[in-house]
Formats: C-alpha cells, structure tokens, sequence
C-alpha cells in the first residue's frame, strides 16, 4: 500500500471500537517476536501534560548520549509525529513497512487502532536499537495498550476528570487507572495532585513496595516567571534533594510547563542517578512541543492550544487572562462528541469578543449547532457564528483581525496549524536537538 492508503487502513481499524485490556496487545506482540522486550521504559500516565513531559524527557535522554525513543499520542498534522527515535520522526515509508508487518501478524485478531499502532512503535525502536524509550498512555493506564511493559520510571502527571465512560466518574477511579502503571521495582515521579487522586497513587506504590517521589516534597519548580525577553518562554528554578538550578529556560508558556518539566528533570535525575545541568538545561532551551499555546501566527496573533478537557481549559484561560486578554479574542472552537464540552467552553467564554464553533474532520467531533448551543446554556450573550471546516473557520477568524485562539481539542488544533502552514510538529526537532554527550555514567550501567 501507500502511505495514504496505510494511514486510511488504520483509521479504518478505529470501527473496532476502543477495547482496553492487555491480552489483545500481548498477543500480537508474541506474534511479532515481542520487540517491546529488553528496552528500559519510561511509562507516563496522567489527564493533562504527558506530552509536554514526554518531549522534554526524551531530549534530556537523547542529549546525555542515549540513543531514545518516544512514543506519543494523538499527532496534530502528520502521523508520523507518533514515534520518534532522538527527535527524527518515523519516515512515511517505515510506517508502511511497519504497518504492514503488524497487520500481517494480527491475522484473525481484529486489532484497535491503538493497539496496531502501539505495536508498530516497538517494532520501530527495537529495528533503530534504542537504549531506552519514553512512552505516553493513550488512556488510562491499567489497561492501556502501552502498558504491556515493565518500566524503569513511571512519572504520574496531574490527573483530572476525562474518559468518564472508559475511567471512571470520579477523581478516584481515574486515578485508580491512571496508576495502574506503577509497578513493583519502578520509581515514581508523581505531579502535585487533588487529595483523593493523591491518596490512591500513594495506596498504589504502597502496594507495589516503590518509592514515591512527589512535586512539592522531594523536588519542584520555584520562582517561575515569564521571560521578559521573550513573552512566549517560561523561567523558572528547579529544586531537589540534590540540589537546585537556577533560570532554567522552557520555549513553552504557562506555569503548568514548567511543573511539566520539573517532572521530567525529576525522572532523569533518577535515571541518570544525579542532576546534570548542561544536559537539563540545553535540553529544556531546545524543546519544541507545538499546539501548547502556541503562536502559530502574527497579524493577527494566532494561539493554537490543544486544550480538550475542563483542567486543560482552565489553565489555558488563567495564562491568556493574565496576558490582559480577557474579551479581547476571536475564539474557534471545536470539541470531540464524548468530551465535556460545557466544562471545556465554560473557562474560555470571559476571553471571547466573538466566537466561532467548528468542527475536525473527525467521527467522533460534535457539531458545531450542538457547541453554540451549550455556549448559549451557559449564558454566553455575545456574537457567535458556525462553520462547519476548521480551515474555513480559521480563516473567517482571522479577517477579524483580533487576535485569535483555537482550542477545544487537538484535531481541532492539528487542523488549524496545518491549516497555517505546518507540515509536521517536529519539522524543528532536527534543528532543535543539543549536541550529544558523552553517556553518563548511571546510563552507560543501565541505571534507566
């Protein structure tokens, strides 16, 4: 097949629903030989920031001298963006050739879209040989496909309400799955998190006999601050029982990126067995994850966040507010069918001076009638209007000539910048990418 008839076929296993549970994916993993094997993981589980971690994390890997891979998930533009090994995303053509190996093994399975593309991940870092990977859940945690590994590190970002029908209704049970990825033998880099989301990863790590290393007791950021050079860079100090580092400076905006970053600082630390400032801090300067508040454009100014459930919405709102933006922004939105939409819109309207409902060319997106009218119900009094094409949507926006910001999900997202001109989210990462150390060490011993 081609690369588009690949990508067409396995969107198309999208009709086998979402299926979560572990045998599925162990089994056609024996099928391929069980390349997921022999590689030292890091797993992160969690409601917001995984990719952001995941991004940061496998630089510092990859900047130490270790040959990494990174699996994340969903991609904005190009499939591609899904696995990645020291930053240079999978060709076009090894996603055909991976492709077809794992359909060709899942013979009489009748695998999830996930799972096939889960699979074709460690097949991809067990050809390239990678010395460690970073991998992020799809959803959840227990019985996430990914989870078929035995992790060296697993870091737990913040958790908050998303998946009800899949997760659960309340803080507990989503955290309960989330966790689901802490194993004995493991390390575990936790966000601060709510009380009760908090109680179950402890009882969790308890159970499984590992250490707990919690943002805000064993290490954090301090004294974040918005670079005043550059408005869309955050500086912060990180801190730890080994020691501190001082403006340490993150190209992603928000505070929440550099509680993110602390994350990944805090697992490298252990993988790396001590703190490494010229590796962390030429890491964190070089990171590029696009789609996280991201000015994708000028004249007028253009954000595009991936923002997709209400904690999510929530931050992207307190960063944007305190930028003075408050009723100062076209707003496009569109959301996915199965998420909250009332709870994703309701942080966003103070910002709005007009808003534009759209809708990805996605099955599961909601109509943009259906978000008007949620807006609507939530008292929203202002000028509101539907276009049923993020492009289309996106454009009208613009001819405005406020500034802009598209949000509500990351299809939406992905369609906006491609839209502006993006080919692929890692088009940068080459560039991007500190020269390479000598490994380390705690990496060379296999302390990962």
């Amino acid at each position: 097949m081609r690369y588009d008839e690949t990508i067409d076929y396995l969107f198309g296993l999208q009709w086998h629903g979402i299926k979560l549970g572990l045998d599925n994916p162990r089994e056609l993993l024996r099928r391929l030989g069980n390349p997921e094997k022999g590689i030292p993981y890091a797993h992160i589980a969690g409601t917001n920031g995984k990719g952001s971690t995941a991004a940061m994390l496998s630089a510092m890997l990859t900047a130490s001298g270790r040959r990494t891979g990174l699996f994340t998930s969903p991609h904005l533009v190009s499939f591609t963006e899904r696995i990645s090994v020291d930053r240079v995303q999978v060709t076009e053509q090894e996603v055909v050739d991976l492709a077809s190996e794992v359909m060709s093994a899942a013979e009489g399975m009748k695998p999830t879209f996930f799972e096939a593309v889960a699979a074709m991940g460690f097949l991809h870092f067990k050809r390239k040989g990678v010395d460690c990977a970073v991998l992020e859940t799809g959803m959840g945690g227990r019985l996430d496909a990914t989870n078929v590994i035995e992790p060296s590190v697993v870091i737990i970002t913040p958790i908050g309400l998303d998946h009800a029908e899949f997760l659960g209704t309340t803080i507990r049970e989503v955290a309960a799955e989330k966790a689901g990825i802490i194993k004995p033998g493991v390390r575990v880099v936790c966000a601060a998190q709510e009380p009760g989301a908090l109680a179950v990863i402890e009882g969790r790590a308890q159970e499984c006999g590992v250490s707990l290393h919690l943002e805000g007791r064993e290490f954090g950021p301090e004294n974040i601050l918005r670079d005043p050079c550059q408005p869309f860079h955050t500086e912060f100090d990180y801190a730890s029982g080994s020691g501190t580092i001082k403006r340490l400076r993150l190209p992603l905006r928000g505070e929440y990126q550099a509680r993110n970053a602390s994350l990944a600082i805090r697992a490298f630390e252990l993988m790396d067995k001590g703190l490494k400032e010229d590796v962390i801090r030429n890491s964190l300067s070089g990171v590029v994850w696009p789609g996280r508040l991201e000015l994708a454009a000028d004249n007028p100014p253009t954000y595009v966040d991936g923002a997709h459930n209400p904690p999510a919405s929530e931050a992207l709102a307190g960063e944007l507010m305190s930028e003075g933006l408050e009723g100062g922004l076209t707003l496009v939105i569109g959301v996915m069918s199965d998420k909250d939409a009332e709870g994703i819109i309701r942080p966003l309207l103070p910002l709005a001076r007009e808003i534009i409902f759209t809708r990805a060319a996605y099955g599961r997106a909601a109509s943009p009638d259906t978000l008007s009218a949620r807006a609507r119900a939530l008292g929203y009094g202002g000028g509101m209007t539907e276009i049923p094409n993020v492009a289309d949507a996106l454009r009208a926006a613009r001819e405005l000539g406020a500034p802009v910001l598209v949000a509500g999900s990351f299809y939406t997202a992905g369609e906006a910048l491609e839209a502006l001109g993006a080919r692929s989210v890692l088009r940068t990462l080459g560039e991007a990418v500190p020269d390479r150390l000598e490994p380390s060490a705690g990496l060379a011993d296999g302390a990962l």
